[in-house]
């Protein structure tokens, strides 16, 4: 009788590396999914990436809500990756606090590893980090292996009929819905290759001056090893990692119908709330847009809506690949003409606006959210980016900065893309003359205050009439609703009509290669 074959004699390589990025999960996994495949023994490292976190350290940004994130959800990763291997306390996830292009080839010559598996990033740093990955693992007779996983269609997977990356949503979404079907939505089975994973050797922690391996400590290094400290991540009780994510999801599924009517009313609990869970991977984007496009085919509109926001989300993925110079300058290079405020006079109004000090109740209240808690809600990102940029005359990539920085679901090509919306600027972007008035917004989607008076308690006396313009109440009831105007809360900054004339006319070097307002 001929002896079992081992499972393992087809794989191609002996030793490989699972480098997890933004996909801190260990279901669904695309790159995961075929290193185990591939490899007989496979070891998984998460990389604390000095370049990025070391600036955060550098400005003093050290209360970052998502670097705990990443630690517990890397905690949840840890533990999960040990559950799959059967609970073996020899397996799991190698940690290091280094520079991630110089840590991950060392990583894997230490381990004699022939491959490393990662799956794809979109951003412009991320892509020239890979490069010199790539260059240094080639060196060493190694090969970087990656995977579509962060988005559900990438690169060059939806073009136009001339062969060119989509430059405005309709086509590209309708192309997208066009060619979606079970094959690009199907999870990848990790489970059943889970026999892949590698003990480590236990010098594996040893070569570099890193942190210790999860599984020899069974713990996880601390914020001030990483030159962090804590934030109100614990009080604000923000689900982590994929037990987080699924949690979110589980809640959002019993409302996803009701989306489409609820999504931009801030005092609502209309969002799914898994912009960071997207963000770093502990939720399966191909798992929720199955959810999503089965619902919306059975005629749920609040299902079709929210896949819209996916779709969203794999555009501005598309556009930041092929539109690197979208990243730092405008998408339409003629906007890169006009001249913002600038001087000691737009710092001033730049701070106003950054701690909700503008006089207008709803854009402050939104303000208060972000530094407050790390989100906000994306009807309300509209309307502060609207005001900083065509209420206040600033550069765009200021407000981009200060999201940058305080958001929990920072992602650069959402992020970028929403603000070069909110400027014209952008692909697909609204017309230069469009600009939202903060008042009308706020009576249409905040009409009883209610999130107004959450975060602007001081305002809480206001009739839900006057809570929207202050400055418009009358004195008597201002006194009984012991508010001051420019004590207990400011008078606005700016007065929006005059506001507004004066952004028309620093769109005009623009706007002759703009379409012109059709008049009611």
């Amino acid at each position: 009788m001929p002896p079992p074959k081992d499972k393992n004699a087809d794989k191609k390589y002996p030793t490989g590396l699972m480098w997890f990025r933004r996909d801190l999960r260990c279901f669904d996994n695309a790159a995961l999914y075929h290193a185990l495949k591939e490899c007989r023994q496979l070891h998984c490292v998460f990389v604390f990436d000095r370049e990025i976190l070391d600036p955060l350290v550098d400005q003093g940004l050290t209360a970052d809500r998502r670097v705990e994130f990443i630690l517990a959800s890397v905690a949840e990763l840890d533990a999960a990756l040990r559950a799959l291997a059967q609970d073996s306390p020899a397996h799991g996830l190698i940690v290091r606090h280094a520079v991630a292009r110089e840590a991950v080839p060392a990583l894997a010559h230490e381990l004699h590893a022939q491959a490393v598996f990662a799956n794809h990033d979109y951003e412009p740093q991320a892509v020239q980090r890979d490069a010199m990955v790539r260059g240094a693992l080639a060196h060493q007779g190694v090969s970087f292996v990656t995977f579509k996983d962060h988005v559900v269609f990438e690169r060059d997977e939806l073009l136009t009929q001339q062969g060119h990356a989509y430059g405005v949503f309709t086509p590209y979404k309708n192309a997208w819905l066009k060619k979606i079907d079970d094959f690009y939505l199907k999870p990848y089975p990790v489970a059943r290759y889970a026999a892949s994973l590698a003990p480590h050797p236990p010098a594996a922690h040893q070569a570099l001056p890193t942190l210790p391996t999860l599984s020899t400590l069974s713990t996880l290094p601390t914020l001030p090893q990483l030159g962090f400290r804590p934030t109100n991540l614990g009080s604000l009780k923000i689900p982590t990692g994929a037990s987080g994510g699924e949690q979110l999801f589980d809640e959002f599924f019993e409302r996803m119908d009701r989306y489409d009517a609820s999504r931009d009313f801030p005092a609502v609990k209309g969002p799914s709330y898994l912009g960071v869970h997207l963000r770093f991977g502990t939720v399966s984007v191909r798992q929720l847009a199955a959810v999503a496009h089965k619902l919306a085919a059975k005629g749920s509109d609040g299902a079709a809506v929210w896949l819209g926001e996916l779709i969203w989300r794999d555009f501005y993925a598309q556009i930041i690949y092929h539109f690197p110079h979208a990243a730092t300058a405008a998408f339409k290079s003629e906007y890169d003409a006009i001249t913002w405020e600038h001087g000691k006079h737009a710092q001033a109004l730049f701070a106003a606006w950054c701690e909700g000090r503008t006089g207008y109740p709803l854009v402050d209240a939104a303000m208060a959210q972000i530094n407050q808690t790390g989100y906000m809600h994306n009807r309300l990102r509209m309307v502060v980016a609207s005001f900083l940029v065509k209420d206040l005359g600033i550069d765009w990539r200021w407000g981009e900065r200060y999201f940058a920085e305080h958001l929990n679901d920072f992602d650069l090509a959402s992020n970028n893309g929403g603000w070069q919306w909110a400027s014209s600027s952008g692909c697909d972007a609204q017309p230069y003359f469009r600009i939202f008035n903060p008042v009308s917004q706020s009576e249409r989607f905040d009409p009883e205050g209610k999130f107004i008076r959450r975060y602007l308690p001081q305002l809480a006396g206001l009739s839900d009439s006057s809570i929207h313009a202050p400055w418009q109440a009358s004195e008597i009831e201002l006194l009984a609703a012991k508010v001051e105007l420019g004590k207990t809360y400011p008078k606005p900054i700016v007065d929006h009509a005059e506001a507004r004339e004066k952004t028309l006319a620093r769109y005009a070097v623009v706007k002759k290669r703009q379409p012109l307002p059709r008049r009611a």
